[in-house]
């Protein structure tokens, strides 16, 4: 049995007991803005989503970055959430929301655990586009990032990106 989900404030209370920075923490909230105005639209659209899910998902998506600001922070972040007991589906949304997930292939060269790390349910798929569409603190275009993967020699990861946003456009009836 999973346990229950944390209250906004307890997420908090998390991420400034693993001592994420203040930085960090702006952005996780700034993540959890935008993640909840796309639930609450896809709920408008009839589509069923967890938005208490979502939020703290979005608000703990970064824990791992307490302790690395490489991409391994998604893994890191699995495992700080894995032992102060939150429930599986967050610990989903964390291992699998950098880059618009991490391919098997892409996980093995990393050395990861041998695991999904690919966005699967739209509460994930929510807070991993929430987040490519945060930059710091402040809301930015996806061809932001997009561009950013593009010149750091991630075109996967940036096509990803972009077919996430075209999925997300898609179901909110937009045209990407």
């Amino acid at each position: 049995m999973s346990n229950p989900l944390p209250s906004r404030a307890q997420a908090l209370q998390l991420l400034r007991e693993t001592r994420c920075s203040h930085a960090v923490i702006r952005h996780c909230e700034a993540v959890a803005e935008v993640a909840l105005k796309t639930a609450k639209a896809l709920k408008e659209k009839g589509f069923k989503v967890d938005s208490d899910l979502v939020e703290v998902g979005a608000l703990l998506h970064d824990i791992g970055r307490a302790k690395t600001h490489t991409v391994h922070h998604a893994v890191v972040g699995a495992e700080i959430a894995e032992s102060a007991g939150l429930p599986d589906a967050v610990i989903s949304i964390i291992k699998r929301h950098v880059g618009g997930g991490i391919t098997a292939d892409e996980a093995e060269k990393l050395g990861w655990p041998k695991d999904v790390y690919v966005p699967m349910t739209l509460e994930e798929k929510i807070v991993s586009y929430a987040d490519k569409l945060i930059e710091g603190a402040k809301q930015a275009l996806v061809e932001v990032t997009v561009r950013k993967l593009v010149e750091e020699h991630k075109e996967e990861a940036a096509e990803r990106v972009r077919r996430l946003h075209e999925e997300i456009c898609r179901l909110l009836g937009d045209d990407p």
